[in-house]
């Protein structure tokens, strides 16, 4: 890549690179059968030995490229050092990126950027082998806005029991884009399908469920697994009106479906705000959709507007 291309791209070229490093490492981890898992905050909440060593990954190679980033992962490590650090920076995103929003990113300045990461989103799937819900997560933010981000997916595809194995697949996007890169075509599943926690649901995602009047409902593990599903057309829309899901869950998926043309806000139809000083839950919790963003805003009952009013 040219030293000379905006930071900004810069920035999201060596994203693209190490999520797929911190892919690998995962599945590396995985094959070898020690997870070694820990409670973070309850059983619900665990932390692996993937999570721990696909973080240090991205925070160093990240900050040894580009050392006034502001990083944010999930993981709260003593240490982020490693030596398995990923130095290159992916030709692909220079190759889609025209002159246009080169000149958008010129001014961006590496301390402008807060850069959000999940290393394992779907860390509890993982250990319990699905696969397929896990991705690696890297948002960027600039002046609070999510305008960048990568997905990348280790498992594409899988589906246990050995019957599809799954490939990697990597999904980026870049605010000013003409569209979401590695995304493929996207074929729309037929009816109002909504996708939502696997694991962590209550009356106020119920009544939210009953007020949208879906013909099917996916309970999927992973926010970035179920952002994928409104990405791919598998989904309608991504509804939890609750508190939960954090920055380093939303901030990658927030801009990539905003390069696709989509919406992710609260339930109040706010944007969610990533600056580096924001409170790191999404208190007041989340809608993202590809399109008829309102037509589910309008919807949300009062019960659940009043419930996760800001104090």
């Amino acid at each position: 890549m040219e030293h000379n291309s905006p930071t900004m791209i810069r920035v999201l070229a060596a994203s693209v690179s190490v999520a797929r490093r911190a892919g690998s490492i995962i599945q590396s981890i995985h094959a070898t059968g020690k997870l070694d898992v820990v409670e973070k905050t309850s059983w619900n909440d665990v932390q692996t030995a993937a999570d721990r060593a696909a973080q240090r990954c991205i925070v160093t190679s990240l900050l040894s490229n580009f050392p006034k980033l502001r990083v944010i992962g999930e993981e709260d490590l003593t240490d982020n050092r490693t030596e398995d650090v990923e130095t290159a920076l992916s030709e692909e995103v220079v190759r889609a990126v025209g002159k246009d929003v080169m000149e958008r990113w010129s001014s961006v300045k590496e301390e402008d950027i807060v850069v959000w990461v999940d290393p394992l989103d779907g860390t509890k799937e993982f250990t319990e082998d699905l696969l397929d819900h896990t991705t690696v997560l890297i948002g960027l933010a600039v002046g609070g806005r999510a305008v960048g981000g990568v997905i990348h997916q280790p498992w594409y595809g899988y589906r246990p029991g050995g019957t599809a194995p799954g490939s990697p697949r990597t999904i980026w996007g870049l605010e000013g884009l003409s569209g979401v890169q590695g995304l493929g075509g996207v074929t729309e599943t037929e009816g109002r399908v909504v996708t939502t926690t696997r694991s962590h649901n209550n009356k106020y995602i119920n009544e939210m469920l009953d007020a949208v009047a879906p013909d099917s409902v996916l309970r999927v593990g992973g926010s970035g697994n179920k952002l994928l599903q409104v990405l791919d057309g598998v989904a309608k829309a991504y509804v939890f009106p609750s508190p939960g899901t954090k920055k380093w869950d939303t901030c990658a998926g927030d801009a990539i479906l905003r390069t696709a043309g989509g919406r992710l806000t609260d339930v109040f139809g706010a944007d969610i705000v990533y600056d580096d000083s924001v409170e790191r839950m999404n208190g007041q919790g989340l809608l993202a959709t590809r399109k008829d963003h309102q037509w589910y805003l309008d919807r949300v009952p009062q019960g659940v507007k009043d419930a996760l009013a800001p104090k």
